[in-house]
């Protein structure tokens, strides 16, 4: 039994659809960084970053960072299909959103812990080109890895992307400059056994 660690909204649905696809029980633990509670304590014992989604086996081993924890679970449970046989291109292309569309995010939401003395006015700044940044980020995902997407079957990379891309006006940013791309997402998201975990994240 797992304990994962999460939010609606947040990265942990890209692990709780994992989970789900390699049919792994788990128990999911209300927390985010932004909402004050048992669940936030409770969260920041296991990781004192407060970051989620944070995954903990029934041992007490403790597994953040969504990518890795992705790239663990196909690598643990080979018959899900999370991580092919063939992985190369399919890590390569976990760390390009987790080294960038998942940094930029972080910079988006908190420009301010990136500023020395940052006023609001140099903050909207760094959110405003970080963003345009990010919608680059995607762009050149949706060229170097789009066509390898296979949404009737998800595994780990098409999980990340579709998740990670519902944040910062990349989806609408998408629809616009790579239709094809985001029809994909959407694709990924209406699997069967997911479907409802996506619509519970983002109604």
């Amino acid at each position: 039994m797992f304990t994962l660690h999460g939010s609606e909204g947040s990265g942990s649905a890209a692990i709780e659809s994992a989970l789900t696809i390699a049919g792994l029980p788990f128990k999911a633990v209300e927390a985010a960084s932004w909402t004050p509670g048992p669940g936030l304590d409770e969260l920041k014992q296991v990781n004192p970053l407060a970051q989620i989604p944070t995954l903990v086996f029934e041992d007490g081993t403790v597994m953040t960072e969504s990518a890795a924890i992705l790239i663990w679970l196909g690598q643990r449970y080979p018959k899900s299909g999370l991580i092919p046989a063939d992985s190369a291109a399919t890590l390569r292309g976990l760390v390009f959103i987790a080294a960038n569309c998942y940094a930029a995010i972080g910079i988006i939401d908190y420009p301010e812990r990136f500023c020395v003395d940052c006023d609001k006015a140099t903050a909207e700044r760094i959110r405003a080109g970080t963003k345009a940044r990010l919608h680059m980020y995607w762009d050149m995902f949706a060229d170097q890895f789009g066509a390898m997407l296979k949404p009737a079957a998800p595994g780990a990379l098409e999980l990340l992307a579709a998740t990670v891309s519902r944040w910062s006006g990349a989806r609408a940013h998408l629809k616009e400059h790579r239709p094809a791309f985001h029809a994909l997402l959407l694709q990924i998201e209406a699997e069967p056994r997911i479907a409802a975990i996506f619509r519970r994240h983002w109604p």
